[in-house]
């Protein structure tokens, strides 16, 4: 059997699209068409820039872990650093009330005995 392929390339294919939307559409409706696609076209430009800022914002928000936390003063260290909370010279105790009203809690939420 014979092969009847298209041997189209390159700018023929948008000559044929441009015909067929001449004849789908007719010349008065192409040009409001077109100024749809335009305006589609840059807000979809416009709000794929504002995801990837946002991307790249949340990117850079984050803190690097180096490796899994083994003691629970590593994992209180962690945590207030994320929350912008200086570590240094403060007991475990004094990091989980900062860290506890970092998250809307009263400062004395989650030290001493359970209250059964």
């Amino acid at each position: 059997m014979e092969n009847f392929s298209l041997d189209i390339i390159g700018n023929e294919w948008i000559i044929i699209i441009f015909v067929g939307l001449i004849l789908l559409l007719g010349t008065k409706r192409l040009p409001e068409v077109s100024r749809k696609i335009g305006k589609f076209m840059g807000e979809y430009n416009k709000t794929r820039n504002v995801v990837q800022n946002e991307f790249q914002r949340a990117k850079s928000d984050f803190i690097p872990v180096q490796g899994p936390a083994t003691t629970e003063r590593q994992k209180l260290e962690t945590m207030a650093k994320s929350l912008g909370i200086d570590s240094t010279n403060r007991s475990d105790d004094e990091l989980r009330n900062l860290i506890n009203s970092k998250f809307g809690g009263s400062a004395n939420e989650g030290t001493g005995s359970p209250s059964n």
